[in-house]
């Protein structure tokens, strides 16, 4: 029985196979595509023909993508949605989409409204609902809406009145409109969960065609293997989760680089740099897992606060585009991506590039230095004087304290990196390091989270404990765990000293082996 972890990036998608034991039997690297599906295709036919193992043998195959995250960072392949709040009177105060940044929203909303209904922290009516308000909106965007989000007050605690207009929305869009519910997405925050579930909603389409992508290229391989997807907390879902809640898919494929460089490096405490064509990213390794983010997590500018690995992304990686002469130059964000084998110089295009700059410091490609002959090397050592800098300044953001590090180092476009960093005391680099975040989706548990506020004037705390339990066990289900194997990994309550009726935060994630 054997496992395929694949890694779709905005410029390579990676593949390997690992045994029954976790051992990696091989792994490849092949540039991503427009259409994301022939670049899956390719990697999986690349890694089978490769291994010679019988496609009938692979028992398991999960994808990691950063196609999400791309999504909305470049602002593209987003659907327009139609919010409604279940809010009135409680928020009207606050539109929608309110702290958006404007090219976002242009993107996104199509049109938002704030309907009478919600609930009091204790699942307490403050309004009802009407009915007629939200058919007229649904008759408004009727034919222009591509998907639809849903978020209520305090709806985590109780979730009906989102259910109801859920299906009175139906009623007027059809039964086939993609709808996002707050309280399955984020957690309590009205205005953080909101956000969250609009971009869910945004990125409908996108997270339809990387699952169908997938499905069509498993088919075409003869491969009948169930089906995962990473998600951002370093666990899996299966592929009807994925298509109802792509946005979880975003931080995963820094999750899984962590993932993959604590089991191939065998490091269970450091830093993780993992290096792509498009972005370099930076997380924590705490005791094997990537440390979770404690705050608001802002998602290509908004605030949300859906689960999320403390990371830091930023536009610093092999493909990345350098402008200007020795007196003024500029290091990206901008990117070739998946056509660096076309555009930068060191392949015989006319973009520069910092793999051009690594090339002409004779850190990569020495069979193409020729290409490079005509940069400057002084020019080439400022550049890379600027990115090291800016590498040290991040791993010192992320550190708690003002002690030395050790730094995993992964990623195909990891040549950009100098070979020693300040603040840092070893740089370990593990074998299959440039396909890491495919041999971390492979390895991965599924879960399930639940956050929720409780008065304990009504429920006693063992109680309301065990309610969040059985309902973050069947989340784990429905995203595919067995049911005999999942486990509690942490529950957290807190008082809430600001609410009345002796309030407390309960938060319980379980994880289980796959079905």
């Amino acid at each position: 029985m054997y496992r395929i972890g694949i890694d779709v990036g905005g410029t390579n998608t990676d593949a390997c196979i690992l045994d029954k034991d976790l051992n990696v039997v091989n792994s490849v690297k092949m540039p991503t595509t427009d259409d994301v599906e022939s670049g899956i295709y390719n990697s999986l036919k690349k890694v089978l023909e490769e291994s010679k193992i019988d496609s009938s043998l692979i028992k398991y195959v999960m994808l990691g993508t950063t196609h999400c995250t791309n999504a909305i960072v470049e602002r593209k392949r987003l659907n327009n949605v139609a919010m409604i709040r279940i809010a009135k009177p409680a928020t009207v105060a606050i539109n929608p989409f309110i702290d958006w940044p404007e090219d976002l929203r242009q993107k996104v909303e199509l049109d938002s409204i704030i309907v009478s209904g919600g609930y009091e922290f204790d699942g307490r009516i403050i309004s009802e609902l009407c009915k007629d308000e939200v058919v007229e909106f649904c008759e408004k965007v009727k034919g222009k809406a591509e998907s639809v989000a849903i978020s209520g007050v305090f709806s985590p605690v109780n979730n009906e009145q989102e259910k109801q207009v859920a299906k009175w929305v139906r009623e007027v869009l059809g039964e086939d409109i993609p709808i996002s519910l707050s309280n399955e997405i984020g957690n309590v925050g009205i205005l953080e969960r909101e956000n969250a579930a609009i971009l869910n909603s945004a990125l409908s389409k996108v997270g339809k065609d990387v699952s169908l992508g997938l499905k069509k290229s498993l088919h075409q391989l003869n491969i009948d293997a169930q089906i995962y997807f990473s998600q951002n907390d370093g666990t899996l879902m299966n592929l009807e989760y994925t298509v109802k809640y792509p946005i979880f898919t975003i931080g995963c494929g820094v999750t899984n680089s962590i993932r993959g460089a604590s089991f191939l490096s065998k490091v269970k405490n450091a830093v993780v740099l993992d290096v792509g064509g498009t972005t370099s990213d930076l997380g924590i390794l705490q005791n094997g897992f990537p440390r979770e983010s404690a705050i608001a997590v802002e998602v290509g500018g908004v605030h949300t606060n859906f689960r999320m690995p403390d990371i830091i992304s930023i536009g610093l990686a092999g493909g990345t585009c350098v402008k200007g002469d020795i007196n003024s130059f500029k290091i990206g964000p901008e990117s070739v991506g998946y056509k660096i084998t076309e555009e930068a110089l060191v392949f015989g295009g006319n973009t520069l590039t910092l793999s051009d700059v690594a090339t002409k410091l004779g850190r990569a490609f020495g069979d193409k230095i020729n290409n490079v002959s005509d940069l400057d090397i002084k020019y080439c050592e400022l550049i890379q004087e600027k990115v090291k800098t800016t590498l040290e300044d991040l791993i010192d953001q992320m550190k708690t304290n003002q002690d030395d590090v050790d730094l995993v180092l992964t990623g195909g476009g990891s040549i950009i990196v100098p070979e020693k960093l300040q603040g840092v005391k070893n740089i370990i680099i593990p074998p299959h390091y440039n396909a890491v975040n495919a041999i971390g989706a492979a390895l991965g548990q599924v879960s399930g989270d639940v956050e929720k506020v409780y008065s304990l004037d009504k429920i006693s705390r063992e109680d309301a404990i065990n309610e969040v339990k059985e309902e973050a066990i069947k989340k784990a289900q429905m995203a595919g765990a067995k049911l005999d194997s999942i486990s509690v990994l942490f529950i957290e309550d807190v008082p809430l000293a600001y609410l009345p009726g002796n309030a407390i935060r309960i938060k319980i994630k379980v994880v289980g082996d796959l079905v």
